[in-house]
């Protein structure tokens, strides 16, 4: 592809800082670098027409971990470190919340609730039990105590009679937080340019010389944004993940309100516009669902609608008007990726499933490593 002398000049030449990906991390390290180097020149190179991944597919909750999440992650984790991974998300969607606005990203305090089917009685019994000491355990995160037990007032079926909520945690509308991060950025002088996908990259002493399907330019220095894709840059560590999620035509009358979570997370719905959006099953066949590519299957499709008419919606008809998928990134450890891989190339990835909660800070931490 050939440049116009004026093309060249104002987009691909004296770049101080590129960005791979303009999802959530992408443009908060952006944003985070204008504040740091207010004439700096700041180029994100975007993938899709949209931001890809899973930023703008994603089901916008703004949560913190379940109890069972939590329970799991004891398991795997130190107290302490579970206490840091839940203090992050905490601290992230504050500080998203401060950048644009609660009005801006539709956020609604609504609290959360875990759901447990019938079958999953030993695993309610044992959550239920630890609900004094996770709120012990995390009071110094959020200043009170957040679990308690909620009765299941909006009819769900087959579950145990009982939700676990949290009580601080929220949903956003994902559209509208993408699309007010994008506004703030170009209001900044953040150039993004999208349908363009980056193929590889080479470091020497000065710069790092970016190679595109469509053109190739140099940098000061390189930031990886791109979470789910990123194995293709050399990270291993990060495995895709990917989300199948429907959502209803509007229902008459819907009572449900908040998010909801069951089957130890790997399912979870919330109310939209008079919607139920329901997402998850990736349990169902996790190797097909370990995939860059994005579509749906019909073993996750059939399970989410039987789901959503024997549990959540066992006494309203709906229709399905819409579905889509996302893709994540996953590891065997909870906590981001961010680090300075070498001079000049640095990476904030790994989201783990919680974008929204900590895709703010990771950006903010990844711009803050230069």
């Amino acid at each position: 592809m050939e440049f116009s002398y004026w093309e060249y000049k104002s987009w691909f030449s004296n770049v101080d800082f590129a960005i791979i990906g303009s999802g959530i991390v992408g443009l908060s390290a952006a944003l985070r670098l204008r504040q740091r180097f207010p004439h700096a020149k700041i180029l994100i190179i975007e993938k899709g027409m949209l931001p890809q991944g899973a930023s703008t597919k994603n089901a916008g909750f703004a949560c913190f971990g379940s109890i069972s999440e939590v329970l799991s992650d004891l398991g795997a984790h130190t107290e302490e470190e579970v206490v840091q991974l839940v203090q992050q998300r905490f601290n992230g969607i504050q500080l998203l919340r401060k950048t644009l606005g609660d009005k801006a990203i539709g956020f609604q305090q609504l609290g959360g609730h875990e759901l447990f089917l019938k079958k999953d009685q030993l695993l309610f019994e044992s959550c239920l039990a630890a609900i004094p000491r996770l709120n012990q355990l995390l009071r110094p995160v959020f200043g009170t105590s957040v679990f308690k037990t909620t009765p299941n007032t909006f009819g769900f079926k087959s579950i145990q009679n009982k939700y676990l909520t949290q009580l601080l945690e929220g949903q956003i509308d994902t559209g509208r937080m993408m699309g007010s991060l994008l506004q703030k950025a170009s209001e900044k002088r953040i150039q993004v340019v999208n349908n363009v996908r980056v193929n590889s990259f080479q470091e020497n002493a000065n710069a790092v010389h970016v190679s595109t399907d469509r053109f190739e330019f140099k940098t000061s220095k390189l930031l990886v944004a791109t979470n789910g894709f990123t194995s293709q840059f050399g990270k291993s560590e990060v495995l895709p993940a990917r989300a199948q999620v429907l959502i209803t035509k509007p229902l008459k009358n819907l009572a449900i309100q908040g998010t909801f979570h069951f089957d130890e997370g790997y399912y979870y719905f919330r109310n939209i516009d008079d919607r139920i959006l329901f997402g998850g099953g990736r349990n169902l066949d996790f190797k097909t669902e370990e995939t860059m590519e994005f579509g749906q299957t019909a073993l996750v499709q059939n399970k989410l609608e039987n789901l959503l008419r024997e549990v959540i919606l066992p006494h309203t008809p709906f229709e399905v008007e819409h579905r889509w998928s996302g893709i994540m990134g996953v590891g065997p450890k909870k906590k981001p990726v961010v680090q300075q891989v070498t001079e000049h190339v640095y990476y904030g990835v790994r989201l783990g499933g919680m974008g929204i909660a900590i895709g703010s800070l990771v950006g903010k931490e990844l711009a803050d490593l230069l």
